[in-house]
């Protein structure tokens, strides 16, 4: 199958795999054109080009200020586009709103979670919210803690959840409605090393049984090389360089880490587990920050 086009200057895009919106014979999930945003007299993205392929883990790797956040916050119709095109799955971001949110999935870094509630009663006010018929909210709530590893602590309050098993009820809220796209902004932000790789699992687990396409924001370069079959670097608001980890690392030398690759494209290294309480200062301070 043939790649994605990628903006004059990107390193290639290898293999592809099939979804909503046809690019030659690749099938993409999100696509932008030239896509903008400005505020007063700082542009945040400036005409950015992605093509993300369905059925794949697509990742936005910037340091803080590179407009990750702000992307993710135009393709779920957050904030309106300054100039420039989006479609997801296949709807476009500023004409097909309602059909483009019902769509998606997004874990954002800040808390959804809400710790007075138990993990089942927090899902099923998202099966509500989702509209999801009545007769099947119980069997969809209890799908999904099983599906997160969390059916044990179905009925214990959040507030007293790790930072670990806060993050997999978030994305089983995202996932009631089983979206075609699944956005997370700094999925594993804040978490211990244990904790991280469960949500990693997760997600694969995600991949593997729905097809969701997940498109994530992350300053981790581990979790880009092990999860992200594309990445797409992002400076200053554009994409320098999209392709595979592998193909990026081969367009900068035989021994490069993305690290490395990072470092030729932008010219520095990216800067940069708890409690329900840590977990929520963690994210506070991360979406300040941008």
């Amino acid at each position: 199958m043939s790649a994605p086009a990628q903006p004059s200057g990107s390193a290639e895009v290898g293999d592809t795999g099939a979804h909503e919106m046809e690019h030659g014979t690749t099938k993409l999930a999100v696509e932008t054109e030239a896509l903008t945003r400005r505020f007063a007299t700082v542009t945040a993205v400036d005409h950015l080009n992605l093509a993300v392929p369905a059925s794949s883990i697509f990742g936005l790797l910037g340091p803080n200020g590179a407009g990750k956040t702000t992307t993710i916050k135009m393709l779920i119709t957050m904030l309106p586009p300054s100039a420039g095109v989006a479609r997801v799955a296949g709807y476009d971001v500023q004409r097909q709103p309602v059909e483009v949110r019902r769509a998606i999935g997004y874990v954002s870094q800040m808390l959804s979670a809400d710790g007075a509630l138990t993990g089942y009663e927090n899902l099923l006010l998202f099966a509500r919210i989702y509209a999801i018929p009545r007769r099947e909210r119980r069997d969809r709530v209890f799908d999904a803690l099983e599906f997160m590893g969390l059916s044990e602590a179905a009925h214990l309050l959040v507030k007293n959840y790790s930072g670990g098993m806060i993050r997999r009820l978030e994305i089983a809220q995202s996932m009631m409605h089983r979206p075609a796209v699944l956005f997370l902004d700094e999925p594993t932000i804040g978490l211990d090393p244990v904790a991280r790789r469960a949500v990693w699992a997760h997600l694969r687990e995600l991949l593997s049984r729905f097809g969701t396409t997940i498109l994530m924001t992350t300053h981790d370069m581990e979790e880009a090389e092990e999860m992200c079959e594309y990445v797409a670097i992002m400076h200053r608001g554009r994409a320098v360089a999209t392709g595979s980890p592998e193909a990026l690392r081969a367009s900068v030398g035989p021994q490069a880490s993305l690290d490395d690759v990072f470092v030729h494209f932008v010219g520095g290294l990216i800067d940069e587990g708890g409690s329900y309480r840590e977990s929520a200062r963690i994210r506070r301070t991360a979406r300040r920050l941008g």
